[in-house]
């Protein structure tokens, strides 16, 4: 093999599932591998808010000077995203060489090992990043945590973000059931962040029984601020007059203060000053959160694919500002929760532009369109259905006037077709007074 896609191709055909529970195979390959860190790692886990609480990590020990390696899952448009080594994309090459040793390892002995597509390319990620020269390691958990290929490595500091109600066939069906799947990253005696407010009691039952050592949102650490500026307090650490994060939305708050925490907890092992904080968090840049791109219309771009991220969503919409009409670019997973999700922001928006995407796992623009059509109570909103996310967007431009807004979300797939050709800077036509 020799192109990435062709590794790619390789390993989703290796594995009857797309998901398979369980550490035993994956960590019998890493084993054979000899993957190890000697530098501090931190695993973040929960379910909506983890790549954003990367983002900020990685941009807060760049400024401190830190070499990084950063893994997070899924990517936007291109593989390679998935890896980032001190701040870029890892190079292809790489990859290549990690997905060969992988496929060595795991047909070593005469026993092949049967491995997922994200158990395959999570041990050529830890390879590539075993093989850097990296001062700190960040692995952002795919799903669950306990049983997620990621928690093969010990975390030196596990990171939560919020817990809600998402992949509920593999993690349970409530939140205590989740939150426990979630707390499997945790470590003995090691600093777990719960960034989540209002946490799970699983979560925090679990911290203790293995004797982890807890920071709690609004008890070890806390944050206060005003409409220019803000302030975070922990042990023995305190922040104050800091910039808002870069990254938009309400909740970036809250994973800001985790970010803090755990570099609070690290802070013997990986010293940063108050202006590296300040400056990463001011520079912090993250595709598809909540990613507001000027233009006429506006353009917004969210991930948001689950019935939590897409409240979250609605709200930082609302607290936009005014729109004449706003359109909408949705294309989501059959597996979602679809009729909440589409209840959440139902009563922003107008215009609906349902799309099919290029996955099995996807539900076609024309079912989407019927799924809010039967719960659609909103006088004068309209829907139609796309082959395409760009088909779509299309669409949207031309129907919408210059001060109108359109959002683009339900998917990383429904937002990286989008951003496929680069970032799109949107020139409606002015259209006649009708």
């Amino acid at each position: 093999m020799k192109t990435l896609n062709d590794w790619l191709e390789h390993c989703e055909q290796l594995h009857p599932k797309n998901i398979d529970m369980g550490l035993e195979r994956v960590r019998t390959v890493a084993d054979r591998m000899q993957i190890r860190f000697d530098c501090p790692v931190i695993t973040v886990a929960g379910t909506n808010g983890k790549g954003s609480t990367c983002a900020m990590l990685e941009a807060i020990l760049l400024q401190a000077g830190y070499r990084t390696g950063v893994y997070t899952s899924p990517h936007l448009v291109h593989f390679e995203e998935r890896l980032r080594l001190r701040g870029e994309a890892v190079n292809a090459t790489e990859l290549i060489a990690g997905f060969a040793a992988v496929e060595r390892a795991r047909c070593q002995n005469d026993t092949e090992v049967s491995l997922t597509y994200f158990e395959f390319s999570t041990l050529a990620i830890l390879d590539v990043m075993s093989r850097s020269i990296l001062d700190v390691v960040i692995l952002e958990v795919g799903l669950g945590g306990r049983l997620d290929a990621v928690n093969i490595i010990d975390a030196d500091c596990a990171v939560i973000t919020s817990v809600d109600l998402d992949h509920m066939e593999f993690l349970g069906t409530d939140r205590e059931q989740i939150g426990r799947e979630k707390a499997g990253v945790m470590r003995t005696g090691r600093p777990v962040i719960v960034s989540d407010p209002m946490p799970p009691q699983s979560v925090l039952d679990y911290a203790t029984e293995i004797d982890a050592d807890l920071w709690r949102f609004g008890v070890d650490f806390n944050v206060s601020g005003d409409k220019q500026q803000w302030g975070w307090a922990g042990r023995g650490r305190r922040y104050s007059g800091l910039a808002y994060p870069a990254l938009r939305g309400a909740n970036q708050l809250v994973n800001a203060a985790g970010v803090l925490a755990a570099l609070a907890a690290l802070r013997s092992r990986l010293p940063v000053t108050a202006q590296s904080v300040r400056n990463g968090l001011a520079f912090v840049e993250l595709p598809g959160r909540f990613q507001i791109i000027p233009g006429q219309p506006t353009l917004v771009l969210d991930v948001a694919h689950n019935p939590h991220s897409v409240a979250a969503l609605a709200a930082n919409l609302d607290a936009m500002g005014y729109f004449p009409t706003t359109h909408a670019v949705v294309g989501a997973m059959a597996d979602k929760d679809l009729a909440t999700m589409l209840a959440k922001v139902n009563p922003l928006i107008d215009k609906w532009y349902f799309t099919d995407l290029p996955t099995a796992r996807a539900a076609t623009g024309a079912s989407l369109f019927e799924r809010w059509q039967a719960q659609n109570t909103r006088k004068g909103a309209v829907a139609s259905a796309y082959a395409d996310p760009q088909l779509a967007l299309k669409a949207a431009v031309a129907a919408a006037d210059p001060a109108d807004r359109i959002v683009v979300f339900g998917s990383f797939y429904t937002v990286g077709g989008i951003l496929k050709d680069g970032l799109p800077r949107l020139h409606a036509q002015h259209l006649p007074n009708s």
